[in-house]
């Protein structure tokens, strides 16, 4: 945490949930509006606050003091999506903005006090450029600390460097936004966040725990943490000048094929792909023209040629203007060429494959190792496929190329695939590209099944043997480290060997955690404990006991 509060400026839009609603949805801010969360009033306009409905009344009470209230349900997502051209605004006048929340943004005041004449200078033109810019109302407030400058710009205050000890004084407790702590507080017969502050921060701690340790830090004016500014997003344009104007179709397709080449390469080294695509033209004689075309699905390197392609020729083959159906052709050749990438997703299945982006790359693939399975048999060719397990050996299931790549077992869905994977194989494995979360036929979504109990916690180990090795685990004394039927550790391991190895300290060690399989069958009955351990040399292992015998299952990256 940090002792010394940063210099805060804080811009607040009030109302903001309600004023997101009439952005996207178009409910006029101006009548009386309320919006919900859990059947309560989380934000109201102006309007209804003059027919006395305030945040937290329950819905029935809140139609009740204004019969033709407009309610709206909660939308997060709504709200995330009506403030970015908000926070877009601001970073065109200052650099490094943090959002706090949807209607509320902040960044270091000292930068734009500084180049733009003064803190009050800066809020009055941030202030003046989100009006400008976005027709939305907003308030700064300037003070040490984000928190104290979020009360600050509820009042469009600008408070002293080192006076927000006492701006916050006298504020209620209700400020800090944590109703069960206030609610405590003023039980104890502390009131304000000036009281709240005198009290011991070691008392605190014990008596509310870490939540109200920290919220007595910002009580006493210390902020918890920095800001953490955003990056701003990456202009994903592409423009194309020509010092010769364009007027053939067949150096428009040229020009086309090279621009959309360029936006493909610029979204994939993003990771992302769009579903609109915004093409402009400026002539020669000033003439802009602008069309945005639509695609079910997501525009892949030819898919944007052709429609660029398509749009030049439509403009350079129109009408000359004296009649006719199609549009008036320009005056002039092209000389400025951009797309705009409009509807942009970002998955990680956007990613380039293994087999390259393109189908017929992807069948080429299929095709090779078919016919190496035709060569040396199915089974030389496999996928390995996450299922269910309590041990990592148990949660892979090798499958030959080609068939259907379900899991042996009903398990919870594999991690996402910048998780390690746990896997064992005799035989090479490929993995093929397109593979992802398994999927349940129908709707197509992955559906989470239930956990396996005694499965060991993350992170998955990076190698799992093949088949377990022995080992001999002892403690400081050398004796054998025993585990019993009720799972008490004899003493805690210090020293590991492997096979016949040297022995290596163990720094540190988890466990156990019991596996008690097959229990009503006594013939097949297995039960055993696992560790996880670290060595002196930075090793870690996970360890099984079963049958007094100690293994090493699987080894962690």
């Amino acid at each position: 945490m940090s002792g010394a509060p940063q210099r805060t400026l804080l811009l607040w839009c009030p109302d903001w949930p309600v004023l997101a609603a009439e952005i996207v949805d178009g409910v006029p801010a101006t009548d009386p509006v309320v919006v919900l969360h859990a059947n309560r009033v989380i934000a109201c306009s102006e309007r209804a606050r003059a027919e006395g409905i305030r945040r937290g009344l329950r819905r029935r009470e809140a139609q009740g003091r204004c019969p033709h209230l407009t309610v709206v349900d909660h939308d997060p997502g709504r709200d995330v999506r009506a403030f970015e051209p908000v926070v877009a605004a601001v970073e065109e006048v200052v650099a490094g903005v943090e959002v706090i929340r949807p209607g509320a943004c902040a960044t270091a005041a000292r930068g734009p006090s500084r180049y733009l004449g003064g803190e009050e200078a800066a809020a009055e033109r941030i202030v003046e450029h989100v009006a400008q810019t976005c027709a939305v109302e907003s308030q700064v407030g300037i003070a040490d600390g984000v928190f104290a400058a979020g009360l600050a710009a509820r009042e469009g205050r600008i408070v002293d460097p080192g006076g927000t000890r006492e701006f916050l004084a006298a504020r209620p407790v209700e400020a800090l936004g944590r109703p069960a702590l206030a609610d405590l507080l003023r039980r104890l017969g502390v009131r304000t966040l000036g009281e709240f502050a005198a009290l011991p921060a070691g008392d605190v701690l014990a008596r509310f725990g870490f939540d109200g340790a920290l919220a007595h830090r910002l009580a006493g004016g210390r902020d918890d943490r920095p800001l953490a500014v955003r990056q701003p997003p990456a202009d994903l344009t592409v423009t194309a000048d020509h010092d010769e104007p364009i007027d053939r179709v067949d150096a428009a397709a040229f020009a086309a094929r090279t621009l959309a080449e360029r936006l493909h390469e610029r979204l994939a080294g993003y990771g992302l792909a769009c579903t609109r695509l915004g093409i402009e033209a400026v002539t020669a004689h000033g003439q802009e023209l602008h069309r945005v075309w639509r695609h079910d699905g997501l525009l892949t390197a030819a898919a944007i040629a052709d429609r660029v392609r398509w749009q030049l020729d439509g403009w350079l083959s129109g009408s000359n203007g004296r009649g006719g159906t199609r549009p008036a052709r320009p005056t002039a050749g092209i000389v400025r060429l951009r797309l705009v990438p409009d509807g942009v997703l970002a998955q990680a299945g956007l990613q380039p494959g293994l087999w390259g982006e393109t189908g017929a790359e992807r069948e080429r693939a299929h095709r090779a190792l078919s016919r190496v399975q035709g060569i040396l048999g199915p089974e030389a060719v496999v996928t390995a496929v996450l299922g269910g397990g309590r041990s990592p050996a148990d949660q892979v299931r090798l499958v030959p190329w080609g068939d259907e790549r379900a899991p042996a077992r009903p398990g919870p869905p594999p991690p996402p695939p910048a998780a390690p994977a746990p896997g064992a194989a005799s035989a090479p494995v490929v993995v093929p590209a397109g593979g992802g979360a398994r999927r349940r036929a129908g709707r197509g979504r992955a559906v989470a099944e239930p956990p396996w109990p005694g499965r060991i916690p993350p992170p998955s180990p990076a190698v799992v043997l093949p088949a377990p090795l022995p080992a001999d685990v002892r403690d400081a004394a050398g004796e054998p480290v025993v585990v019993s039927a009720r799972l008490a550790v004899s003493a805690a391991p210090a020293r590991l060997a492997v096979g016949d190895g040297r022995p290596a300290e163990i720094t540190g060690w988890a466990g156990p955690w019991p596996v008690d399989e097959r229990w009503w069958a006594p013939a097949e009955a297995r039960r055993r404990a696992r560790f996880q351990v670290s060595l002196a040399d930075g090793a870690a292992l996970l360890l099984a006991v079963e049958g007094g015998q100690w293994l090493v299952e699987a080894i962690y990256d």
